[in-house]
This record gives C-alpha cells, sequence and structure tokens, in this order.
C-alpha cells in the first residue's frame, strides 16, 4: 500500500540537526528536479525578500520564512515526519505510533512537496515554506514543473498494490495515477454526515485517523474495494461507487458526525 498525503503549511522547527543531504533523499529520479527548485528557490529568497514574499504568497507576519528559505541549504535537517505540522499530522500521530506500524509508515507514506516533490516521512529535510500552488519567476508553476519526473517516478513506487490518494487538489496536480495504477487507486472524501458538505478540519482530521488507523491494525488491503472492507471493520462509515471503466480511480466518502 502507498498512500499520497499532502504537506503541512505549518512546519516544525528545522532543529540543530545536520543540514540537508539531497542525495539520501528517497526517489532518487527527482534529484535533479528538485535541485532546480532548491537552486531558484534558495537564491530568490536570499536576493530579494519582497520579491520572494509576493512570489511565495506570504504576509507580511510571515517574513520570516524568506530568512528561512534562504538558508535552506545550511539549516539542520529532520524526519519529515517530525518536520509536518497541523491537523492531519497531529491525527496522525506519527512518534506515538508503536515500532511495528512506525516501519509500515515509512515504507507506505509519502508526503507531496512544492519544493521536494514527495519524500518519505523518514527523510530528513529542514523546514521551508513553498507551496506546490507557487509560480517561481525561472521555473514557472511548480505542478506543472513536477508533472513530467513524477510520471517516470511514480508508477514504480506505487508498486502493485492499493495506492491511497489523500492529497489536496494542488498537489494531486503533480501527479495523477493513470492506466493500471489508477485502477488501483482509491481518494477519500470525508463528508460532514449531517450536511453531506466537506468541512477543511474534518476532512484533515479524519484522514490523519484513517491513516493511523490502517499501520495500527496493520492492515494491508491489496486494492479499492479491499480498502473498503478494511476501513469498516475498522468502523468508518464508507460510501462508494466503482468507476464505470476500467482504469479509473475508485472515490470513497468517509461519513462523520464529528471530530475529536
Amino acid at each position: 500500500m502507498l498512500v499520497l498525503l499532502p504537506p503541512s503549511e505549518g512546519k516544525a522547527s528545522s532543529g540543530r540537526g545536520a543540514p540537508l543531504k539531497p542525495e539520501s533523499l528517497s526517489l532518487p529520479g527527482l534529484a535533479e528536479a528538485r535541485e532546480a527548485v532548491l537552486a531558484e528557490l534558495v537564491e530568490l529568497c536570499a536576493a530579494d525578500e519582497e520579491k520572494a514574499r509576493e512570489v511565495l504568497g506570504l504576509s507580511e507576519g510571515l517574513r520570516g520564512e524568506v530568512a528561512k528559505n534562504a538558508a535552506l541549504r545550511t539549516a539542520g535537517a529532520r524526519p519529515a515526519g517530525e518536520i509536518y505540522t497541523g491537523v492531519l499530522y497531529d491525527a496522525l500521530d506519527l512518534a506515538s505510533l508503536d515500532a511495528a506500524a512506525k516501519k509500515r509508515a515509512a515504507r507506505s507514506l509519502l508526503v507531496f512537496s512544492g519544493l521536494w516533490g514527495a519524500v518519505r516521512v523518514t527523510d530528513r529535510i529542514p523546514s521551508y515554506r513553498c507551496s506546490m500552488g507557487v509560480k517561481l519567476p525561472g521555473l514557472g508553476a511548480l505542478a506543472g514543473h513536477w508533472r513530467a519526473p513524477m510520471a517516470e517516478v511514480l508508477p514504480e513506487a506505487a508498486g502493485r498494490g492499493l495506492v491511497l490518494d489523500l492529497r489536496s487538489a494542488a498537489y494531486a496536480a503533480a501527479w495523477k495515477p493513470k492506466g493500471e495504477v489508477a485502477g488501483r487507486t482509491a481518494t477519500v472524501r470525508v463528508l460532514h454526515a449531517p450536511t453531506r458538505k466537506v468541512v477543511s478540519h474534518f476532512n484533515k482530521a479524519t484522514k490523519g485517523r484513517i491513516v493511523r488507523s490502517l499501520l495500527s491494525e496493520g492492515a494491508a488491503p491489496k486494492g479499492p474495494a479491499e480498502l473498503v472492507t478494511a476501513l469498516r471493520d475498522l468502523g468508518y462509515a464508507v460510501e462508494t461507487q466503482a468507476p464505470g471503466t476500467a482504469g479509473k480511480p475508485w472515490a470513497l466518502d468517509v461519513l462523520v458526525d464529528e471530530v475529536h
């Protein structure tokens, strides 16, 4: 099983660890595309703070994020699972998983990123600010920049099992499973049961709890139909409709009344 996650806008501090070693990151086929984004982002943020703030869409209160980006090559690095914070990652709570579940997380979770493309939760990265919606002056829109290298690398990373796609729309634009991979992909939408509406907090927190449940229980669904069964066995209310044609992802709705 491969689980595709969005990053979080907010991130923990880099800490005092050793600096980034780009060659150590997973998915080495993305290395050239990573270096291109890293080089332009560092140069932009070191040269012109106001332009960098405008390009990155940062408010005055987030001015410090520009200096953070300028120092990416020398800043301390920590496992990505510790860097990403926010509602989904709070609910996932990787640090409190038992040893077996942590090993499953290391194998299964892939976090998408405007800067890195995609990383494993064990990959050591510095804290940064660069969403997939950013359009850099040189490289252009990051979703477009990542599309070709992702198309080369991700099908192999997906292996032969289930792909559980929990990304937001901006990050899904960087890679859309196709063909046989798409046929064993499931996307999940979390709906407030009484209203049948998507609510951001419900959506993020529930997705984090779903991933935690699957990892903790050692569930290993081989495809979307098995995922539906596994989620129902774990107590989730799931509605689904299988795609009418082959090679299309399954769309699952998970219904929740409240978030604890």
